[in-house]
């Protein structure tokens, strides 16, 4: 259990991540027939923008795959990436059990999801940002979205027969995962997010079973660039999750950069008042351009 001083730290960094009011997408288009299955687009923005295509961020939010938490959240800090330059994309895809506010996910709807989502993207950006450069792609989650993230840059090596499979590695100049649930095995064991991870997958044999084709710490090596960013003093998402994967990934012969940001917590990383949120954009900046 956290101590009264990192727990009110902690509450002090949501509070001020949640107070930005949400920002309006430019555009909005939709990857299937469920009302989730929509992504927000933000044009570059600001008197920096560059002439010519500039590179799209695809944003994946986080909360613990639950229903409550939407991608409502995140719209400050994809303001913030437009404002920088950039052309964002932020994906909603179904979260926890219709009703529920406290169930994790939904098998398989969130992961069907994702990859739909990020299999339209392309051809949904040409048509909503035509100055987006879907060759200089960069894909960006946090938390439960940072799962997701890492999960989406290595369905080419989920186990075959996988429906989630690609034939080859996406098109992605890398991955930016921000205080990632990166390692469910390790996240599990610390009970992130309140038992989180087997709501997700699934209890008993369920979870063993869903676990090779959901865990991006299995799915190695990538092939993909990937740096995570992590907060010392997170204590939602821990750091031994994200020095779990990067370990798996030293392991399987691929590196993971991992930038470890002191005095920092869980949110932070895409609260745009945060010194934090200006480093996360300079990891993106280094793989997009």
């Amino acid at each position: 259990m956290p101590d009264a001083v990192a727990a009110a730290r902690d509450a002090a960094e949501e509070e001020s991540a949640f107070s930005h009011p949400p920002v309006e997408p430019d555009a909005t288009a939709s990857y299937g027939p469920h009302p989730d299955q929509v992504v927000d687009f933000y044009a570059p923005r600001g008197t920096d923008v560059p002439a010519g295509p500039v590179p799209l961020v695809v944003l994946l939010h986080g909360g613990a795959w639950r229903a409550p938490y939407d991608r409502r959240h995140l719209t400050p800090f994809a303001d913030f990436l437009a404002r920088r330059g950039f052309a964002v994309a932020n994906v909603e895809y179904r979260r926890g059990a219709e009703g529920s506010e406290t169930d994790a996910g939904r098998w398989p709807d969130t992961f069907d999801d994702v990859a739909a989502a990020l299999d339209a993207l392309p051809a949904l950006a040409g048509k909503a940002l035509p100055q987006a450069d879907p060759r200089r792609m960069v894909l960006a989650g946090h938390s439960a979205g940072g799962h997701l993230a890492l999960w989406a840059a290595a369905r080419h090596v989920l186990p075959a027969g996988s429906v989630w499979r690609t034939d080859g590695p996406p098109p992605l100049r890398g991955v930016v995962a921000l205080a990632p649930i990166a390692d469910l095995s390790v996240a599990d064991k610390l009970e992130v997010c309140g038992g989180a991870v087997r709501q997700l997958l699934g209890s008993g044999p369920e979870f063993a079973e869903r676990q090779p084709y959901a865990d991006p710490a299995l799915l190695l090596p990538t092939g993909i660039a990937t740096t995570l960013v992590q907060g010392r003093t997170d204590i939602v998402v821990p750091q031994a999750v994200a020095e779990a994967y990067a370990d798996a990934a030293a392991k399987a012969g691929e590196v993971a950069g991992l930038t470890l940001l002191e005095d920092v917590g869980h949110f932070p990383l895409i609260d745009p008042a945060a010194d934090a949120c200006a480093v996360v954009a300079e990891e993106i900046a280094q793989l997009a351009w």
